[in-house]
């Protein structure tokens, strides 16, 4: 149990095996320990057992909110779900905004933690801080935005106003490996394959309906004044500021011009750093590639009709569009939210694509059938790669290099795993390039694929990529913030001297704000200064700066020894050859001829760690206080990979 401010202290334990619903308070020393949300989320995962099978009645899939979500707190409109990732293997959290995590704490809960299978497909719906189970037979099949209109018809409630629906679509229930779960239609808990392990428990939907009554911080008049702190920082910034600032105008996809510039881009399936490299080395291309099409620029000004916002937030990053598009022989009409930077690029350029308004039909479904588009971007991508190179001859007739109309049918035929091409793009890259003998077309590190930043210009992200706990990841420490924009400070993207310990530092901060939960976004203009005055003033305890990064690291660290339990040790921190020297692509452009200097980083990044070889030793656990599970088995001196493989 716990009186800190900013919590509830009440869980609900949900087994669907059985039906049976049991309600708990929130350990007291674990939230001073592990904050909430993404870390208290993968402690619950971890007490579950990190040998589970991902897709068996046993792993856990937990939605946790923070110690700050839906408070006054700037940004905190956040939920946490964390579970064992059916694609990759390590635990795994994934984030979405909007307001269910906000309403999910207004209704009463700091979480929902379900394990086990339902015989038949069911809902959760929580009002007052109750939770019941109901039939969903009749949504199992159907898309998220169909399944969210029959559920606002069933219940008393507004859809957007009090009510908020997180389900899964058809993706989900076929257990595609990165199927995703909807939030409000449009925002995903995208990575990982939480849908994927939502589909398996049989459960189609979490519904919450509430009152709007926040949080009161502890102590007032500290909450206040780091309150006015953070909202000066966001209104000042050049990234923030609403209205204003970058990502205020065009949202995420404000990078598309900005990566493209400094052949940042990764482009064919990562063949090259920019279209415009490209375009000069593809002589027989069909057509030009142009990334300014796709851009946050060329939206704003051509398809943009809302900017929707969510709890808190005075930046409205996400940019509603609309366009028609004839596909088949019929004219499609699609109003959808939002056209992001990572699901451009992957469904984009990596894809030698720069059909703007097809990419946003692309988004749109992705949606409505519950998969990730980095994910599927990614292995379309990959497909069309396999598809040159010859590996497909025995499967299909495969995809072609910029293909939007097939594009378009092969998300449907994903989630449905219609045909064999698309049961083998279901299953991931790293199960594909298995099955194919592809690996040299892979663009995935763990088994989750890379976002929009190529290592061989920001080798910031080279690293990042590699160490990422949850597999190949951008939000896990976004060192672009400081190899683009200059947030803290600028660094130069080539350099990779330094990079290890920025990434780290990166890590740690951002497993804070994920734990409160607020947006990562925030961080462009807040740092631990404002972050240790807000949660002191809303939990009422005195926490300094260095307590705080210290939360941030016991965190990390305890991700990385979940997977070392599971078997990852530095061998697995690893890059696509296409980045590394000995894959024989360098760079084009202003990044013409560079590599990513990964061994070199990972040295670095160990040193500051304090890992033995990707392994998080014993005498880490003990100095961070990491009570649980039974140790590595390595001192500062042992070699990890070794001792793991005697195990």
């Amino acid at each position: 149990m716990t009186d800190i401010g900013g919590f509830q202290d009440h869980v609900a334990r949900i087994d669907l095996g059985n039906d049976n619903i049991a309600y708990e308070g929130i350990d007291e020393e674990d939230a001073k320990k592990y904050i909430g949300a993404r870390g208290l989320g993968v402690k619950y995962v971890f007490e579950q057992g990190p040998d589970v099978d991902p897709l068996g009645p046993d792993n856990l899939l937990a939605f946790m909110n923070g110690p700050l979500s839906g408070t006054q707190v700037t940004m905190s409109g956040r939920i946490a779900v964390c579970t064992k990732s059916p694609l990759t293997g390590t635990v795994t959290d994934s984030h979405h905004g909007g307001w269910s995590g906000a309403r999910l704490k207004w209704a009463g809960f700091d979480g929902l933690l379900f394990e086990g299978q339902a015989d038949d497909p069911v809902y959760a719906y929580i009002e007052d801080g109750t939770i019941e189970l109901r039939d969903a037979s009749h949504l199992w099949g159907k898309g998220v935005h169909e399944t969210c209109e029959t559920i606002e018809d069933e219940v008393e409630g507004a859809y957007g106003k009090n009510l908020s629906i997180m389900a899964i679509g058809p993706g989900g229930e076929n257990e595609v490996r990165y199927a995703c779960i909807m939030n409000e239609d449009d925002r995903a808990s995208g990575r990982g394959g939480t849908g994927c392990v939502m589909g398996n428990k049989r459960l189609k939907a979490i519904v919450i309906k509430s009152s709007t009554e926040m949080p009161q911080p502890a102590d007032s008049e500290t909450f206040r004044e780091g309150h006015q702190q953070a909202m000066k920082a966001i209104t000042e910034s050049d990234v923030t500021a609403p209205n204003e600032g970058g990502l205020s105008m065009y949202g995420t996809n404000v990078l598309m011009n900005l990566t493209e510039e400094m052949d940042g881009h990764p482009t064919k399936n990562g063949r090259y750093t920019s279209a415009i490299s490209y375009n000069d080395h593809e002589t027989d291309r069909p057509k030009d590639l142009d990334a300014e099409r796709i851009s946050g620029e060329n939206v704003r000004e051509n398809i943009l009709v809302d900017e929707p916002t969510c709890h808190s937030c005075p930046v409205a990053c996400k940019k509603e569009v609309e366009v028609d598009v004839m596909h088949k022989g019929e004219e499609l009409n699609v109003r959808m939210e939002s056209f992001e930077y990572e699901s451009a690029w992957a469904l984009g350029t990596n894809s030698a694509n720069d059909d703007r308004d097809r990419i946003a039909v692309m988004i749109d479904r992705c949606n409505d059938m519950g998969l990730d588009t980095i994910e599927i971007g990614n292995i379309m991508a990959m497909a069309m790669d396999a598809t040159e190179k010859g590996y497909l001859d025995d499967v299909d007739d495969g995809l072609d290099w910029g293909d939007a109309e097939t594009m378009i049918e092969m998300i449907k035929r994903v989630a449905r795993r219609e045909d064999d091409l698309a049961d083998l793009l279901a299953r991931g890259q790293a199960r594909m390039a298995d099955e194919i003998d592809a690996h040299d077309c892979r663009l995935d590190v763990k088994g989750q694929s890379i976002a929009a930043y190529d290592p061989r210009c920001m080798k910031g992200m080279g690293i990042g990529y590699a160490t990422s706990n949850r597999g190949a990841c951008h939000l896990r420490g976004y060192t672009p913030a400081a190899e683009i924009l200059g947030i803290p400070e600028k660094v130069d993207p080539y350099e990779y001297e330094g990079k290890g310990e920025l990434t780290a530092q990166f890590q740690d901060l951002h497993a804070i704000s994920d734990s409160f939960d607020i947006c990562k976004f925030n961080a462009f203009a807040e740092g631990i200064e404002e972050y240790v005055t807000q949660f002191n003033g809303m939990t009422g305890l005195e926490y300094t700066e260095e307590d705080l990064l210290e939360c941030g690291e016991r965190i990390y660290n305890l991700e990385r020894y979940y997977n070392n339990l599971v078997g990852f040790d530095g061998d697995d921190d690893s890059l696509p050859e296409v980045f590394l020297e000995e894959g024989e692509t360098p760079g084009q452009g202003a990044s013409e001829g560079e590599y990513c200097e990964l061994e070199e980083m990972k040295d670095e990044y160990y040193d500051h760690r304090g890992w033995v070889d990707g392994v998080v030793p014993d005498e880490k656990l003990d100095d961070l206080e990491i009570e649980i599970g039974p140790g590595t088995g390595i001192s500062d001196g042992g070699s990890g990979a070794a001792i793991l493989s005697d195990d």
